[in-house]
């Protein structure tokens, strides 16, 4: 259940400005800390491996879809987080869907997942995200939106939800 004061925030999304590059940086580096934790490096190592690593992912994501959508999402104005996606002719793919650590578990990935999910249904389209096996939590979450294992990558899972009339 999403508590009220979250449900009644406002969730918009706005195209990804270039002023957004440190947010989308401390995003990217966030999202990865709990993996880095037991590394023995110092945290400027650490913030310079994360620095180049959301360099490489954003090149990457530019490169092999040319054709995305890139918004940072914002929950009453305040940057929160980031939703990547790319429309092909029978499926949208959520590139990458990630929240500040603060905006995660209240309830507005799952806002945002049943707003593409009306959408895709809306023109047949079915919704696909690789997932990182390892993620236990958004696997669980996708799986709620009736996401099921379309391709076993190895290291990631495609997850795919079929249209529905």
């Amino acid at each position: 259940m999403i508590p009220a004061e979250d449900a009644a925030s406002t969730l918009t999304l706005r195209e990804v400005l270039p002023e957004d590059r440190d947010f989308l940086r401390d995003l990217y580096a966030s999202t990865r800390l709990e993996e880095l934790a037991p590394v023995p490096w110092s945290e400027a190592q650490k913030r310079d491996f994360l620095r180049a690593q959301f360099e490489a992912q954003d090149h990457e994501y530019h490169r092999a879809y040319p054709d995305g959508v890139f918004r940072v999402i914002e929950i009453d104005g305040v940057s929160a987080g980031r939703l990547y996606l790319r429309h092909g002719t029978t499926d949208s793919r959520i590139i990458d869907l990630a929240f500040l650590p603060e905006f995660r578990g209240r309830g507005f990935g799952s806002r945002i997942l049943a707003g593409l999910a009306r959408e895709a249904d809306a023109v047949g389209r079915t919704l696909s995200i690789h997932v990182e096996v390892f993620n236990t939590g958004a696997r669980r979450l996708y799986e709620r939106f009736g996401f099921g294992l379309d391709e076993d990558k190895g290291v990631y899972l495609l997850l795919a939800r079929p249209p529905r009339g």
